[in-house]
């Protein structure tokens, strides 16, 4: 028998995602403190929050498969999260501009107990920007609740000049890693929107 599953995360990018291979999920997000730990990794710090998220959730659904991840944008070391203003979110887009810039995406799932993650390195290219494109595209107010400040399935796709790895993995939840996840846990997906249990 399957088990149901559980995305412990408010994205609607993610849910998107999970929508487009026709997995069956309920929302559950996970509220914890995603504080950086003194000199963490990037990759250690994203890798951490998505297996803390996807525990929280487990703790109160142990028999469902719960799905978590967390993204971030990283610049010569340097995280950039969410913007918590437009002059921040145009600060940040400024700084991108025309250069290659790394996207951090870790994911977890949790299950009866047990935890499987991994992360997920991905160099994305922007083309240059003027101040006024930066300004227009903050208007739009995409970049707002993203990390570095785009999205790359939005406007943002016209910004983006390259992008080395996995796309899905930019938006926030790698498809193919997250097949992989599930198999460790006996859970096969299903071509035509289902997940079976092996």
């Amino acid at each position: 028998m399957q088990p149901n599953i559980i995305l412990a995360s408010a994205s609607p990018r993610r849910r998107e995602l999970l929508d487009l291979v026709g997995i069956p999920y309920t929302v559950v997000p996970a509220d914890i403190d995603e504080s950086m730990r003194g000199a963490e990794l990037p990759a250690v710090h994203v890798e951490r929050l998505a297996r803390e998220k996807a525990l929280a959730i487990a703790t109160r659904h142990p028999d469902s498969l719960v799905i978590a991840a967390d993204t971030i944008v990283v610049i010569d070391g340097r995280i950039m999260g969410k913007p918590r203003t437009e002059e921040e979110a145009a600060e940040m887009l400024a700084v991108l501009s025309g250069i290659t810039h790394t996207v951090v995406t870790g994911m977890a799932c949790a299950l009866n107990g047990r935890l499987e993650s991994s992360v997920d390195d991905v160099s994305v290219t922007f083309r240059t920007l003027s101040a006024q494109e930066i300004q227009e595209y903050v208007e739009t107010g995409e970049p707002m609740d993203k990390a570095g400040s785009y999205g790359i399935q939005g406007f943002g796709a016209t910004i983006v000049r390259r992008i080395d790895g996995d796309y899905f993995a930019v938006m926030g939840l790698s498809l193919v890693r997250l097949v992989e996840l599930m198999q460790r846990f006996g859970v096969r997906y299903h071509f035509g929107g289902a997940t079976r249990s092996t």
